[in-house]
């Protein structure tokens, strides 16, 4: 049988894409801010219920310019969470700042916002949460918190391409929010992302930094970097967006598929989704008691699932020494039972049902749990 990956790229018909690019022939402008980047940035400004997107050639550089454009005290500390992947962390720690960790909820694996008070002191400059398999932080709480003490908040909203709260664009929450457009995500332009914000003033403060501090054609004004997207790149999110509803729609059969399937099995928990909100079925997380064995059960049957986040970031290898893990005990918890399970809108229906046999079969096994 093919192999199953935990996820596959969502790509347009190629007929689609090569008209989308073909007058990228004609003018020769293929990066730069060109015609294709001006009308991803609008589309999404309108898909997305923002008032401002930045597009960068990733997601994780869409993070540290932000970060720096917020001109927080150097060295400050930034409250976030340890179950979320390696950029959040690197990006705090390369603008120069501290990260400090609060624990996440149980049910749905966000931060928890009833602890982060608790960490502020006279150096906290900013909250950074995690909108996790598109579940939603508790926005509200953490907004009051951040007013309460003049705080910033910058989401780390990779997971919640087009997720909707309480009848909003999620993108819409703090005083910015960055999306990852990479292939693995829900919507994709192959690389890229972008920062999504209300407050116009930050607009030229990003562009410079994505553009070498370049503000005009014989005005460098300040010392930036280089985070444009390309043209193709661009040209691939116009054709996905194009797709992005049927691409959810699609993917909402599947994770339906899961919970009829797996509902019910005492031996796991599954993680669903938080009322009020209208997700996009990114992730199909899962808890296992003996996580490993299932993931070795499912690999050995061409099915590639994914410890996702483990290890927490407080016990990465560079990191390891400066983080008490014990002081985050839900999120180390949950790092060590979770597996995101293959979802994708293609991903067939039987497909689903052999995974989940396949699940349902390791984890009634009379030693399932010998090995712990």
């Amino acid at each position: 049988m093919d192999r199953i990956n935990v996820t596959r790229a969502l790509l347009p018909d190629l007929n689609e894409y090569t008209e989308e690019i073909r007058d990228l022939w004609d003018s020769h402008w293929i990066t730069n801010m060109g015609k294709k980047h001006d009308e991803l940035q609008e589309m999404l400004e309108n898909f997305l219920e923002v008032e401002h997107v930045d597009l960068c050639c990733n997601g994780h550089l869409a993070l540290e310019n932000v970060l720096e454009s917020m001109n927080l005290p150097s060295g400050s500390e930034i409250i976030t969470t340890p179950f979320t992947f390696a950029s959040t962390i690197h990006a705090i720690i390369r603008k120069g700042f501290k990260p400090v960790f609060c624990d996440i909820k149980a049910d749905d694996f966000t931060i928890d916002s009833s602890k982060i008070e608790s960490l502020i002191n006279g150096n906290t400059s900013a909250i950074l949460p995690v909108h996790v398999y598109g579940n939603v932080c508790d926005v509200d709480n953490i907004g009051a918190v951040a007013k309460k003490h003049g705080l910033k908040v910058i989401y780390d909203a990779a997971h919640a391409f087009g997720v909707k709260y309480k009848g909003q664009g999620v993108a819409r929450a703090g005083d910015a929010s960055v999306i990852s457009f990479h292939a693995t995500k829900v919507f994709n332009t192959i690389e890229g992302g972008a920062v999504c914000f209300s407050n116009k003033e930050l607009a030229s403060g990003l562009f410079e930094l994505k553009n070498f501090g370049i503000r005009g054609e014989d005005d460098v004004a300040s010392v930036g970097g280089n985070a444009k997207m390309n043209e193709f790149c661009a040209a691939m999110g116009i054709c996905n967006l194009r797709h992005i509803e049927d691409e959810i729609s699609k993917r909402k059969k599947v994770f339906e598929r899961y919970i009829s399937d797996l509902s019910g099995v005492e031996e796991i928990k599954i993680n669903g989704y938080g009322p009020d909100i209208v997700p996009n079925y990114s992730y199909f997380p899962v808890l296992f008691k003996n996580r490993d064995a299932v993931f070795e059960k499912l690999a050995g049957n061409g099915i590639y699932a994914r410890k996702y986040f483990y290890p927490i970031a407080s016990e990465y290898e560079c990191y390891k020494d400066l983080f008490a893990s014990e002081r985050t005990p839900v999120a180390l918890d949950i790092s060590r039972q979770v597996l995101t399970l293959p979802i994708y809108g293609d991903l067939a229906l039987d497909d689903v049902d052999r995974i989940c046999g396949i699940i349902i079969r390791e984890v009634k096994r009379k030693d399932y749990l010998s090995g712990l």
